[in-house]
């Protein structure tokens, strides 16, 4: 099971950081995505982390985001800044069975948290 949390509103050029607190399993069996939905697009791939600790991010966040996990408390956090109003979304945590590398495809995933609103005003 996964929790987001974390979101909120924010400036352009502000920063916020989500939280995806996971029970249940460890995450060294697992890689973790952050995904994001905006209203009327698909949902889009993030960033994520493998279970061996390797990160992706996805050209859009890349410099700007930075994801990272503390195995004591089970938590994944995604930092977010120097955001834009393009980041304004519902994001979403994500596990994957997928340990040695991870997915930024919403499909390899096999359970989600629930979303938390980002919102980036200009």
């Amino acid at each position: 099971q996964l929790q987001a949390s974390g979101g909120g509103l924010v400036q352009a050029g502000g920063s916020l950081r989500l939280s995806c607190a996971a029970s249940g399993f460890t995450f060294d069996d697992y890689s973790i995505g952050w995904f994001r939905q905006a209203p009327g697009k698909e949902r889009e791939g993030v960033s994520c982390i493998s279970g061996i600790g390797d990160t992706y991010y996805a050209d859009s966040v890349g410099g700007r985001f930075t994801m990272s996990r503390d195995s004591a408390k089970n938590t994944v956090y995604l930092q977010m800044n120097s955001l834009k109003p393009e980041d304004t979304a519902v994001y979403y945590c994500a596990g994957s069975r997928r340990v040695y590398d991870c997915s930024r495809s919403p499909y390899d995933y096999d359970f989600w948290g629930q979303g938390t609103q980002v919102t980036v005003s200009s």
